[in-house]
């Protein structure tokens, strides 16, 4: 009896079903199929695959690098040694005040030069007392707080001849009377200048402040305006250690400044 034949559309279907990949799976096919033919479009998900292995996985963890040797230590600046004892500490105190743009303290100079405050005290004394005993052009004070050198009374008008060159360094009268009220009033705002003088001193306060005399101090708290006070540079001109050193003005003030100050405030 004659075996018949299988159906050859049963072994085609057969042998589909044993070929079939999963779309994310052709690309990697080591040969071409043959049972799709080549006009047909691609599927979408062909496109999504490729995409998925063309994406870059997690970022593989970067080796841990040994510690770095520890290198050498910045060198430390050696701090200032104190002043020897075989140093003349008169003529290092020479030196710095001879520069100096403002009176310095005892104080100062003794953190400076790491020197007992008596010590610096005792031979500030001592040079001043032998600038004197000499007669020298300048002399050595303690003035506003602190020790300067400053020229000497006796020659001042020789002093001013030569840095004024024929200029008036003088203040004005006006000037002078506002400053006097800074002075035994500070801090004082500009109203309360003005009711005592009982003339605008506007101008004149800009002049005080352009010639190092008086200085902003901060606002009054009930009218907020400005207040004036004397500066260092007043108790030098003045021969003061502080304002305290002022003479009493109080005999030689009108009986009606008070109530020309309530008035003003009013």
């Amino acid at each position: 009896m004659n075996e018949q034949p299988e159906p050859v559309e049963a072994t085609s279907l057969e042998s589909q079903v044993a070929e079939w990949r999963p779309p994310w799976q052709r690309d990697q096919d080591p040969e071409p199929r043959h049972d799709t033919p080549a006009d047909e479009p691609a599927d979408d998900s062909d496109e999504y695959a490729q995409a998925l292995a063309e994406e870059p996985g997690p970022a593989a963890p970067e080796p841990e690098m040994p510690p770095a040797a520890p290198g050498p230590e910045p060198e430390t600046p050696p701090a200032p040694a104190p002043v020897p004892d075989d140093v003349d500490l008169g003529a290092v105190l020479e030196a710095i005040l001879m520069i100096a743009e403002e009176p310095l303290t005892e104080e100062f100079l003794s953190s400076v030069l790491e020197r007992p405050l008596s010590q610096i005290r005792e031979t500030l004394g001592r040079l001043s007392a032998e600038y004197t005993g000499d007669g020298r052009g300048f002399d050595l004070r303690r003035q506003a707080g602190g020790w300067r050198f400053y020229t000497r009374t006796d020659y001042a008008r020789y002093v001013e001849r030569f840095v004024t060159d024929g200029a008036s360094a003088r203040l004005t009268k006006a000037a002078l009377e506002t400053l006097a009220v800074v002075a035994y009033r500070q801090p004082v705002t500009r109203g309360r200048i003005s009711a005592i003088r009982g003339v605008n001193c506007d101008g004149v306060i800009r002049t005080l402040l352009a010639r190092g005399m008086v200085e902003e101090c901060g606002s009054d708290p009930d009218s907020t305006a400005t207040l004036y006070r004397t500066t260092t540079l007043f108790l030098e001109k003045l021969g003061l250690d502080t304002v305290d050193q002022l003479p009493e003005l109080a005999p030689f003030l009108p009986d009606d400044v008070t109530d020309i100050e309530d008035d003003e405030q009013r």
